[in-house]
């Protein structure tokens, strides 16, 4: 189980990705009412991390084969829009919101479990 150490690198990029998600709702709210803007959301951590587990990646912009762009990517979210253009929905970004703080409290929590299970087999409490 920590051979490699992957928890804690998957508990690190959960996270991380939630706090990107959380950043993405705070600025779809705060353009809720600009004319035009189109709510931006990112893919759910499952799909990401199952894309990652298998694809190479560039630590440098000069390597061959790898992106180095990230698959946190946003993409624009295709929903009904206001008469003025504004496909943000306040109810979806607080769901979004508390989404994000559910998964960011999950990670946290495999964090500190697997940190203490680690702790216990060498010996230190």
């Amino acid at each position: 189980m920590f051979q490699d150490l992957t928890v804690f690198r998957t508990a690190m990029a959960m996270a991380r990705h939630a706090g990107h998600q959380q950043a993405l709702s705070a600025q779809n709210i705060a353009n809720a009412d600009t004319p035009g803007y189109r709510a931006l959301e990112m893919p759910d951590f499952a799909s990401v991390s199952a894309r990652d587990a298998a694809a190479q990646k560039a630590t440098r912009t000069k390597h061959l084969n790898g992106s180095s762009t990230g698959a946190w990517t946003a993409t624009e979210r295709r929903d009904a829009q206001d008469p003025n253009g504004n496909t943000v929905s306040l109810e979806r970004e607080m769901l979004e919101a508390v989404g994000a703080k559910r998964q960011h409290d999950r990670a946290l929590a495999i964090y500190r479990s697997s940190l203490s299970v680690l702790r216990a087999s060498l010996g230190r409490q």
